[in-house]
């Protein structure tokens, strides 16, 4: 009997293909790296006539060392799914973010294949991929991943099928360029894509500090104890039947609902007057 697909996914040719990754490890070169030295300085001051061998001067990154920066920053060289999976051992659930810039898959790298291929080995490689970051992410840790219009499309469903849907966050845009190019009969594209998921709802935002220039538009002309604050209108631009009620200001008067409706509920009307937002 076939299998019955209960939810939505994406399919291209060789989905099912996967690669068979055994656990890695990764292996640091003393040539191209700081810790190796300090490790063996270290070593030296705890260890009568220490001599620097190659046991002791190359290891793997999950050396331990009294200092707590021995190991912030890691540039790693060799094909990024195997360094992936190397680093899956240590740090699984523990990566508050991750920024990738993927290739955008422009032809380039797959000029000698046909279309269709072209968009299945790249949904692979991406997939692949994005399952061991997903790994990778705290529980309130954010992915952000760089894309263009080529296969913006494409990746949004990739990533709503590998983090759930409810787990997407925004897609930023930002302008990576303001010359025009010249092409005639097409437009002029000047903005790439970030799309930005969560591992899990666990994930916050924070706001950014304000400063005295965020506060331009707003006074306190009552003195009010939570600071400068400015009136804003709360009639509804569009029709809204749910939101036609009307209101009790603190001094008792009655007003009637804009023609619209209001731009809040009633229970966040009432929430508002409580705090003394409504005056």
């Amino acid at each position: 009997m076939a299998k019955t697909n209960t939810r939505l996914e994406l399919n291209w040719i060789g989905k099912e293909n996967r690669p068979r990754l055994e656990p890695r490890i990764l292996i640091e070169d003393p040539e191209k790296s700081y810790h190796a030295k300090f490790r063996w300085e270290t070593n030296r001051q705890d260890t009568k006539n220490a001599k620097p061998t190659e046991e002791n001067n190359r290891g793997d990154l999950t050396a331990k060392s009294d200092s707590p920066n021995f190991f912030d920053n890691r540039l790693i060289f060799g094909d990024n799914l195997l360094a992936l999976k190397a680093l899956e051992q240590e740090f699984t659930g523990k990566i508050k973010c991750i920024y990738i810039d993927p290739p955008y898959n422009t032809g380039s790298a797959f000029t000698h294949y046909d279309d269709g291929v072209e968009h299945s080995l790249w949904l692979s490689l991406m997939r692949d991929r994005l399952e061991i970051l997903r790994r990778l992410l705290a529980e309130d840790g954010s992915i952000w991943v760089s894309i263009d219009d080529n296969e913006q499309a494409y990746l949004r469903v990739l990533m709503d099928e590998l983090f759930g849907r409810p787990n997407f966050v925004a897609t930023v845009i930002w302008n990576h360029s303001v010359q025009a190019k010249g092409y005639s009969g097409k437009f002029s594209v000047h903005h790439n894509y970030i799309l930005v998921y969560r591992r899990s709802d666990n994930f916050c935002l924070k706001d950014l500090p304000r400063e005295e220039h965020h506060n331009v538009n707003y006074s306190n002309p009552d003195n009010d104890p939570r600071g400068p604050w400015r009136s804003s209108d709360v009639r509804n631009s569009l029709v809204r039947q749910n939101l036609m009620y009307d209101i009790t200001t603190p001094s008792g008067k009655i007003i009637r609902h804009p023609p619209k409706g209001w731009r809040f509920s009633r229970k966040t009307f009432e929430e508002e007057l409580a705090v003394g937002k409504i005056v």
